[in-house]
Order: structure tokens, then C-alpha cells, then sequence
């Protein structure tokens, strides 16, 4: 389960000492940012995940930071993690797609969750895209340019619908990208199908399917009672998001938008917020 960080360039042993009860030997660095790292590693056994991940979760690790006061630092870690747990159990309680929260220590600074398989959205429609771009020339093209623009409708729609269901409880996310969102394979009990019959997220051969759920991850950032105002800008940073880095796929934000209208009532009011969020942004960048 990636999150927002930039991603190691492979699997490391963890570089930083660890929290008890977690050790070297059994935790998998997989990125690490400015607040925090996260790890793959394992954590008593639950009911939360799938039979395919059961037993797996994902560590999130904030580190003292030696450069502030240590009292500053252990009230900030404290305030972090217990707002971040907070969000998603509430989350998860409404029948939001988020992680669940197995256990947390403010006091040395961790946050164990649920290890959602799969892979992030950003990886899938980018592998999802060269496929199709490494198909030009072929027999019957125009035929699987439809049908793959169809799927890149369908999973615009189910992005929708995953962040209605958020705002929908007044949460939002606060840094909502396609590093944030992951596909989770269907049925919960594999990798996202490959060429090569692989179910493993890590195999090097290309995704051929966006099949799946949509799960919202990192929520270091997300706030509760949020206002229409917070919302329009949640949805304002995903497209923008889109824009920059999948520029191919931004022809279907329309379809994002109305799989938000489907999942949460107060819509309507958030979208026309986001027409003044967006004249603002498109203001800011001609001033520079």
C-alpha cells in the first residue's frame, strides 16, 4: 500500500531505528517522506483484510525530529496520529473505502493499518495507457481505443463515487492525488490481473485492467466539519492532479464529477464552488 511519499527505489530494511514492538527483521521500508515512513510489516492477526494479506499491515512511523524542542515534537506526533486515526475510524464507521486503524502508540509514534493489496491509481492508468499507446498500428485500434476509453471512464466514476462517500460525512482529504487512491483488485483475494496471469502488485508486467475498488489512503493531511469551500478545493487538487500527471485521462474528469454528484447529496453547492476555486487557481496562475 503506497502512499504520497516518494517511493524507494526498491524494498529496503528500515534505515531508521524502530518503535517496540516492531523490529528490523520483519519490517520492509516502502517509502519514506518528511513526516513519516512507511512500512510493510505484520501485526497481530485480523479480520480486516483478506485471506491473501491477513496478518500483513502497514506501519506508518513518525520519528522524532532532532532539529524540534522534544516537548514541541512529542505533542505535534501525538496531535498527528491521533487525528489521522481519528478520520479513518470515523471513516470507516460510515462505510467509506479507507484502511482500517489495528492499533496506534502516540507516545513512540506509530499507526498500524490495514494493508490494502493492489496498486495506486497513479500506477495503474499510467501502465494502463502505454499499453494502449504501445498497440497503435494493430488490427481493430479504433474498436480498443473505445473500450479502454470506457474503462477509463468507469474508474473516473468510482473515483467519484469514493470521494462523494467522503465529503458525504464532512471529511476531507487534503491531499487528494492519484497516490492517494488505491485499486484494490476485486474480490479482495488477488493482485490486479497481468499479462502474464501474475496476481502479484509488484510484477513488471504491464496492468490490463482498472478493474477493482477504489480505497483512499494517507490522511495525514484530512480534517473533520470540513465546508463546502474544503471540499471544492479537495476536488480542485484532484484534477489538477490529473492535469500533471495524466494528462490523457483529464478528458474524463466529467465523469469523476458526476459519480460525485451519485454518492453525495450536497453536490450540486460543492460544484459550484469548485467553478470559483478553479477561476482563482486559473487567476494565481496567469499573476504567477
Amino acid at each position: 500500500m503506497p502512499s504520497s511519499s516518494s517511493p524507494c527505489s526498491q524494498l529496503t530494511a528500515p534505515t531508521h531505528a524502530l518503535p517496540a514492538p516492531f523490529d528490523s527483521a520483519s519490517c520492509t521500508l516502502i517509502t519514506q517522506g518528511a513526516e513519516a515512513l512507511l512500512y510493510r510489516t505484520s501485526f497481530l492477526s485480523h479480520s480486516s483484510t483478506s485471506s491473501s494479506s491477513a496478518g500483513n499491515c502497514a506501519l506508518k512511523h513518525r520519528p522524532s525530529k532532532p532539529y524540534r524542542h522534544a516537548v514541541l515534537d512529542k505533542r505535534l506526533t501525538r496531535a498527528r496520529i491521533l487525528a489521522e486515526a481519528r478520520v479513518l475510524v470515523r471513516c470507516r464507521r460510515e462505510g467509506v473505502p479507507v484502511p482500517a486503524v489495528l492499533g496506534l502508540d502516540w507516545e513512540e509514534g506509530w499507526v498500524a493499518l490495514e494493508w490494502v493489496e493492489g496498486v495506486t491509481v497513479r500506477r495503474g492508468v499510467d501502465e494502463f495507457v502505454d499499453k494502449g499507446r504501445g498497440e497503435e498500428g494493430e488490427e481493430g485500434l479504433e474498436d480498443r481505443k473505445k473500450e479502454r476509453e470506457a474503462t477509463l471512464r468507469d474508474l473516473m466514476i468510482r473515483i467519484g463515487r469514493a470521494v462523494g462517500r467522503l465529503h458525504a460525512i464532512d471529511v476531507v482529504h487534503g491531499d487528494l492525488t492519484t497516490s492517494n487512491l488505491m485499486l484494490r483488485p476485486p474480490s479482495s483475494s488477488s493482485g490486479v490481473v497481468r499479462q502474464s496471469g501474475s496476481t502479484s502488485p509488484d510484477a513488471s508486467v504491464p496492468i490490463t485492467t482498472l478493474a477493482g475498488d477504489i480505497v483512499l489512503i494517507d490522511f495525514g493531511l484530512a480534517a473533520q466539519n470540513a465546508l463546502d469551500e474544503d471540499k471544492a478545493v479537495d476536488l480542485y487538487v484532484l484534477e489538477r492532479a490529473f492535469g500533471s500527471t495524466h494528462p490523457y485521462a483529464e478528458k474524463f474528469l466529467d465523469s469523476m464529477l458526476a459519480g460525485y454528484g451519485d454518492s453525495y447529496k450536497g453536490a450540486r453547492v460543492v460544484l459550484r464552488r469548485l467553478e470559483d476555486v478553479r477561476m482563482r487557481g486559473r487567476k494565481k496562475s496567469m499573476l504567477g
